[in-house]
């Protein structure tokens, strides 16, 4: 592969060990600059290792994690990190909460707050930037927790279920509302769900994972063209990707027992 088509994002032979357990085979991963990637499997695949292996706050046991060629295992601060919980601080206005990266670093100075209060006018919270976390509903809470990300400058996002915790119909918005700031700011996304319409409906490839030890079973290209409209989640397209994913996923699992009354 030349330099010029190397990865963003690269694993190569990540390993994770904790005592005994084999939590993560050795793995292997490439992700294309400006790409949307959501990782699925079932509970306890490694998703969320893979995770914190790449985000540098998990030493892995084995293998390396690449971002540009440069060697980054272990090391934090590399990639933007998104909880499924937001974690914005109550006492901080929204425009602090933005800007918290700075603020931790004790660089939130007029053009750092600047580039806060345009992000939240680009992203729809520009009328809230002197709000308290508490006025906000739970989509609101969710963009400003997005822009605090966007705000670090890392080409390479994490977003770990940020929509879990949303009702469908305020989920469904956040899909739509996060494909337009992906598609304006041009980042690197990885996205660990575990719905698999929204995996399909987000990404350019669903990597799917097998159960403990987790490895790769198989990544699937999403040819579904974007921009993407609603009519997309029910086309033919969209059906077949939907179900082999499933396929990959419960193939293996064992059957539930018949209820008895």
């Amino acid at each position: 592969m030349t330099a010029a088509a190397s990865p963003k994002l690269a694993l190569h032979a990540v390993t994770q060990r904790f005592g005994e357990t084999l939590a993560l085979s050795p793995t292997d991963l490439a992700v294309r600059a400006g790409e949307f990637v959501s990782v699925v499997g079932p509970s306890g695949c490694g998703k969320s290792t893979m995770f914190n292996i790449i985000a540098g706050v998990l030493q892995p046991s084995g293998g390396r994690v690449l971002i540009d060629g440069r060697d980054v295992t272990g090391r934090a601060g590399e990639v933007g990190y998104m909880l499924q919980k937001d974690l914005l601080l109550p006492w901080r206005t929204v425009l602090d909460n933005i800007v918290l990266g700075a603020l931790l670093k004790g660089k939130a100075g007029p053009k750092e707050r600047a580039e806060g209060v345009a992000l939240a006018r680009r992203y729809g919270l520009g009328d809230f930037i002197n709000h308290y976390p508490s006025a906000l509903s739970g989509g609101m809470r969710q963009r400003a927790a997005l822009m605090r990300t966007l705000a670090m400058h890392r080409d390479v996002l994490l977003l770990d279920e940020p929509f879990g915790a949303l009702d469908s119909q305020t989920r469904f918005a956040m899909q739509q509302w996060l494909l337009s700031v992906w598609e304006r700011e041009q980042r690197t996304i990885v996205f660990v769900t575990h719905d698999i319409d929204e995996a399909v409906f987000l990404s350019d490839r669903v990597v799917v994972m097998s159960p403990r030890p987790g490895r790769i079973r198989e990544i699937i290209e999403v040819p579904i063209p974007r921009p993407r409209p609603v009519s997309a989640l029910t086309s033919p397209l969209f059906s077949t990707i939907k179900q082999r994913i499933i396929d990959l996923i419960y193939e293996n699992s064992p059957a539930l027992e018949p209820a008895h009354v």
